[in-house]
């Protein structure tokens, strides 16, 4: 089983990139699972066609307690994709991370990767926090590799330093190690040479080039990824290439 945690700052393109990658894998053949790591639960939603799973946290506020089966709050999107969003708390009160902790242990109790039996498995996760809850697919041994995404937007790089700080810190325990970096662009001037510049002082590789698409955000208005939209557009591709590139090295 290929385990992967995207991480990235807040409103870098974290969903976008997991949900095309997720695409890109059934469009492959994987049987995939993508689990949304974030209170606004919107990862999953282009691989639904705008119709959003209820999220884990929202079920149990809902009913007071924990669902039985998967059925309430998993469901199929493109490709066979299995959509799983953690959600979180009301607003401004409680914990998000906890909401992470809470579903992820639902998931084992429901013996979710025992039933499912995913080729690969996706973490959303807001990267913005790297404490408890948002770090449990590191420590926890749920993903094995990361893939940070990042533009060269300065704080964007500046959050994509303190993930590989973390993941570091990790790094005697046998933890999730990074993959590499996905350069996600937004256009900044020399953007290329700044991401280049603090990979290599990261010691880190950057493993795919996002360029920035209309096609993405056209797609998206249609509830799509655009994998799914269009797979022969050049952008689709370098998700495809992506996709296939991981499986490769997994092998």
């Amino acid at each position: 089983m290929l385990k992967l945690a995207i991480y990235g700052k807040g409103g870098i393109g974290k969903s976008t990139t997991t949900s095309n990658l997720a695409a890109a894998f059934a469009t492959l053949g994987k049987k995939v699972i993508q689990i949304g790591c974030d209170p606004k639960a919107d990862s999953t939603i282009n691989l639904l066609n705008g119709d959003p799973v209820k999220p884990v946290m929202n079920y149990i506020r809902e009913f007071d307690e924990e669902p039985e089966t998967l059925d309430p709050i998993a469901k199929e999107g493109f490709g066979g994709v299995l959509c799983i969003e953690t959600g979180g708390p009301t607003p401004g009160l409680g914990c998000a991370g906890r909401g992470i902790i809470t579903t992820f242990s639902l998931l084992e109790d429901l013996e979710l990767f025992e039933t499912y039996k995913p080729d690969v498995v996706l973490y959303d996760v807001l990267g913005d926090v790297v404490c408890g809850g948002f770090a449990a697919p590191i420590r926890e041994g749920y993903a094995s590799e990361i893939l940070i995404v990042t533009s060269g937007e300065k704080m964007a790089l500046y959050a994509a330093n303190n993930i590989n700080t973390a993941v570091n810190n990790f790094e005697d325990r046998g933890y999730a190690t990074v993959k590499g970096i996905i350069l996600n662009r937004r256009n900044v001037e020399n953007e290329r040479e700044k991401v280049e510049e603090f990979a290599k002082n990261s010691g880190l590789e950057i493993i795919a080039d996002i360029p920035r698409s209309q096609d993405i955000i056209h797609y998206e208005d249609l509830g799509k990824t655009v994998v799914e939209g269009d797979p022969q557009l050049q952008v689709s591709k370098v998700y495809l290439d992506l996709a296939k590139r991981l499986l490769e090295d997994k092998e």
